[in-house]
């Protein structure tokens, strides 16, 4: 009859070393041929029982609902750092491929010259266009970051958020600069300041809340002072001489 060698209570044993200790089953007149996997099946429930690896595991894990991070098993540290870590290039990744087609939406946006907006669009996307040229780098690629940059700052900037805010106002005195430069001569005056107006209407939303008066907070002090002035005169005692009954003299006429 085979003799299973099962592990001692309390110790960590895995299941690969449980497998390798059990023996294969032996042919009998009732089993001709040895059932397949019967080994791995002992191994499975070996490890189960009191002691076992899979057995010690699921304390492990049992246990970790009720600990502290630094009472927890090492490897179920492990585990979550590992799924954590997995898990923020998952995301790195996906914002990624979004900020990427993002920028291939707004690269292939048609360049439009009709209209508000391409009057003041047309001279950008020209002036950009001249300047890559002297570049490494793509016009379509120039103008999608201009307009990110111009869609950061403004969605920052409604958020009261600071660099945002700067950022909105760098692009709105690049771009008037771009359409001044790049404008034909004979309307350069209108859409510069066309461009600054529409500017100015997105700038409502862009820097709300934003005043240029200082603000003054008027808050009592936590401690009074008071100011006390405290003399000591030490005056001499009167002497016998200057006040005595010698001193007094009657009247005279």
């Amino acid at each position: 009859m085979p003799h299973h060698d099962k592990p001692a209570t309390g110790q960590d044993t895995s299941f690969l070393d449980v497998l390798d200790q059990t023996p294969p089953p032996h042919d009998t007149k009732d089993s001709p041929r040895p059932k397949r996997f019967a080994r791995l099946r002992a191994a499975w429930k070996a490890s189960w029982e009191e002691g076992g690896f899979l057995h010690q595991r699921w304390e492990d894990v049992f246990q970790a609902r009720h600990a502290s991070w630094h009472e927890v098993a090492n490897w179920i540290k492990a585990a979550a750092l590992f799924g954590g870590l997995s898990l923020i290039v998952l995301m790195l990744d996906t914002a990624g491929d979004v900020a990427s087609a993002t920028l291939k939406g707004l690269s292939a946006a048609p360049a439009t010259s009709g209209g508000l907006w391409g009057t003041v669009n047309h001279p950008i996307r020209v002036f950009l266009a001249d300047q890559a040229a002297h570049l490494s780098i793509a016009p379509a690629a120039l103008y999608a970051f201009w307009q990110l940059t111009g869609l950061v700052g403004l969605v920052g900037g409604f958020f009261e958020n600071a660099g945002a805010r700067i950022t909105w106002l760098l692009f709105g005195i690049g771009s008037l600069a771009m359409i001044w430069s790049a404008a034909p001569a004979g309307g350069r005056a209108a859409a510069t300041g066309l461009a600054a107006l529409m500017w100015a209407l997105a700038s409502i939303f862009a820097l709300r809340g934003l005043t240029l008066r200082p603000i003054v907070h008027n808050h009592p002090p936590q401690y009074q002072f008071t100011p006390t002035l405290h003399l000591h005169a030490t005056l001499p005692a009167p002497a016998g001489d200057d006040y005595g009954p010698d001193n007094v003299h009657p009247l005279q006429r």
